[in-house]
């Protein structure tokens, strides 16, 4: 009997399924994080169903607990936030204009993390561990700033955890507080960074 040829051998099965596993989680993960900032990370999990348009059945699925579902859309964020910086620089019409783009993005994440903080502080192992990532955001913070900076857009030789943390403790008084926008105090706290034309 011929041998079979290479060309004639099973081929393994497509990564398409894994793909599009991957894209569908992202898009839950996109959707909750939306419903937590709307309405808290007590909000039902059928919104968030909703939202992404996936049955309850499927975000059980991925997330058997709601602390797991919370702790996920935590990570995407900031994960989100990391591969937005580079991106922001090479799209935005100005390095000021990437790092107001990238502040909104962190300022979206901070207002979702206080919900988030409250669901996972009784397992401060892994809120511990997840805190720890926002180190993560450090770098492509200062890679906005100094390309900012490099521009001559900004001024002040701010450092990244000082401008992170300042937008930090702006955003802790928004919850439940409809007079406070912390946005509009973090748009006065940019323009003040910013050179004035000779």
């Amino acid at each position: 009997m011929p041998v079979d040829s290479p060309q004639e051998q099973p081929t393994p099965p497509a990564r398409g399924k894994r793909s599009d596993a991957l894209r569908n989680q992202r898009t839950l993960l996109t959707a909750a994080a939306e419903v937590f900032v709307e309405s808290g990370v007590d909000a039902p999990i059928r919104r968030i169903a909703a939202r992404a348009g996936v049955g309850m059945g499927t975000i059980y699925r991925h997330f058997p607990t709601r602390a797991d579902l919370v702790t996920a859309v935590y990570r995407h964020q900031i994960e989100a936030c990391v591969e937005a910086g580079p991106r922001l620089l090479a799209e935005a019409d100005s390095p000021y204009d990437a790092l107001r783009a990238w502040i909104d993005l962190f300022v979206d994440f901070l207002v979702t993390k206080h919900g988030l903080a409250e669901v996972l502080q009784s397992d401060t192992d892994r809120f511990g561990s997840l805190h720890a990532l926002l180190e993560r955001l450090l770098p492509v913070c200062a890679q906005l700033l100094d390309a900012a900076e490099s521009a001559g857009e900004i001024t002040g030789h701010l450092k990244p955890y000082e401008l992170m943390r300042g937008i930090g403790n702006l955003c802790i008084g928004r919850d439940g507080d409809d007079r406070y926008d912390p946005r509009r105090l973090i748009d006065v706290l940019l323009t003040g960074l910013r050179s004035v034309p000779n």
